[in-house]
């Protein structure tokens, strides 16, 4: 049993939640059906002041109140928006009323009342019936400081969602982006399948895993890091156009861009290139942007995004030359400019140092979105060649604002090939820094014959961010990962309000 004595706050709550009960009625509620949104309502109410509209039925918190007596004002939200309320005295039964003098900030009510705009032009509701949906014990944050602790407010995300204006419309968009990702690919002939969380291989991804181990079989498993290989041997089994929208574990740093536990969507495409991944990603984003109906050009902070199509392809060498000043195939240029940047290159494989290189000096650069095509292939160990120039392999990359936003291949189908490049990118290195995890099922179900295809992921968090002008993943997550309150004096990840990062992330691929 609970024995810890109230807040005063609180304990006049509590009375008023005895007072509701002596009066016969359930503080906390029973169904309330025939009710409709309050947008719907406020839709519905008439222009002109002084008209008498249609009688409405609404659900809603308390959010605002002003008592004059014989005649209060409320303000009610749900989750489509919020409409003044009025009650009268005379327009209530003594029952009624007495249950006004035991409603809070923060309790859930029920009306029927009629639409009417009031005196000062407010579409209001009169209210001609109340009924008790749940009692609020919980005082509500401070209106000028409570609402504003961001620490507060990660850890409990429901009072943020109810307190804080645009964060409940921010996080409902980020539904709407996912049904339209749903709607886009639907209507391009996609299958949505469901695969393991639990790997026996961490594959797919360059990631340091999460482990688990299974008692009753006694074996060490993985969350997964990527979507990738369990897709492909769908593919293999005959379902041509694949995809999954799910999540995904890695047990890396947290920052701005990075949550361990995020979303992802992985697509595969059979009969296709990265071309046609590039053509799809387009229409993906294009057609969520046109769905939130904000137009094409959307706020990012003090600049812009401009979402119009065609988007822009350049080559991963071009860049290079452009923004690090040297040829990419110039080693010792590189490695002079990998040293000014205190990049080490002692015992670095060469195209290492390129990559390195092109993180620093070029990815800040891509505003975009721009399309960033034709990797090293040393780099892409689950990538087709390009068939003039084996030493490039035909991936790209779309950056937004610095932000890499999606990552995708034309696949390598070749059984033979893909087996010695496991084996080749394993030697030597340390499990996590190895993309190419020797995943036998997968190279069986090559064996079988993969068609050619083209494959992408799409980082779902970071678009929900790009297109709702966000700048920490955290805020576009309903419950971002937090460090216990009793570590590191309890303060989390940091947030758009925050100057600062944690720790280090090797993850910047959120197509794995």
């Amino acid at each position: 049993m609970n024995s810890r004595k109230p807040h005063r706050l609180e304990a006049a709550r509590l009375e008023k939640l005895q007072k509701i009960g002596d009066l016969g009625l359930d503080p906390w509620g029973q169904r309330f059906d025939g009710h409709i949104p309050i947008s719907e309502a406020r839709e519905r109410c008439p222009e002109e002041s002084g008209t008498d509209g249609e009688t409405v039925r609404v659900a809603g918190r308390i959010m605002l109140r002003n008592n004059r007596g014989k005649l209060k004002f409320y303000h009610v939200q749900d989750w489509t928006g919020r409409i003044q309320l009025m009650v009268s005295r005379g327009d209530l039964s003594d029952e009624q009323w007495e249950l006004v003098g035991a409603l809070d900030l923060g309790d859930l009510i029920g009306i029927d009342g009629r639409l009417r705009v009031s005196q000062t032009g407010e579409k209001t509701i009169f209210a001609e019936k109340l009924t008790m949906l749940c009692k609020s014990l919980a005082q509500p944050p401070e209106k000028f400081h409570g609402a504003k602790d961001v620490e507060m407010l990660l850890r409990q995300r429901s009072i943020d969602l109810i307190y804080n204006e645009g964060v409940l419309d921010r996080m409902l968009r980020r539904t709407r982006i996912i049904h339209s990702i749903r709607q886009t690919l639907s209507g391009e002939g996609f299958v949505e399948v469901e695969t393991p969380v639990l790997h026996a291989v961490a594959g797919g991804a360059a990631a340091r895993p999460f482990t688990t181990e299974h008692n009753t079989l006694g074996i060490e498993l993985f969350m997964r890091i990527a979507l990738e290989l369990h897709l492909k041997r769908l593919m293999v089994g005959g379902i041509e156009r694949v995809y999954e929208i799910g999540r995904v574990f890695r047990n890396e740093g947290i920052d701005a861009t990075h949550n361990p536990e995020f979303t992802m969507i992985e697509l595969y495409q059979a009969y296709g290139d990265y071309g046609s991944m590039m053509d799809l990603v387009e229409k993906i984003v294009v057609d969520a942007a046109e769905m939130l109906g904000d137009g094409m050009v959307l706020p990012w902070g003090e600049d812009q995004i401009d979402f119009t199509p065609p988007w822009p392809r350049k080559t991963y060498a071009e860049l290079f030359a452009e923004h690090a000043g040297c040829a990419m195939d110039d080693t010792d240029a590189v490695t002079e400019v990998a040293r000014r940047l205190e990049i080490d290159t002692d015992g670095v494989h060469p195209d290492v140092v390129v990559n390195k290189v092109f993180e620093e000096t070029v990815e800040d650069a891509l505003v975009g979105p721009v399309f960033v095509i034709d990797y090293p292939a040393s780099l892409c160990p689950l990538t087709k060649r390009k068939a003039d120039n084996p030493e490039i392999a035909e991936r790209f990359e779309l950056f937004i604002h610095g932000m890499e936003l999606a990552n995708a291949y034309t696949e390598l189908n070749d059984p033979l090939l893909q087996d010695e490049l496991f084996r080749t990118q394993l030697d030597g290195l340390d499990e996590e820094d190895s993309m190419a995890k020797l995943d036998t099922d997968f190279l069986e179900a090559l064996r079988i014959g993969m068609p050619p295809a083209g494959g992408m992921g799409i980082g779902i968090d970071r678009l929900v961010m790009l297109l709702t002008d966000s700048r920490s993943i955290r805020d576009v997550i309903f419950f971002p990962l937090l460090k216990p309150e009793s570590v590191g004096g309890g303060k989390s990840a940091p947030s758009d309000n925050d100057k600062n990062t944690t720790t280090e992330t090797t993850e910047t691929n959120p197509a794995g």
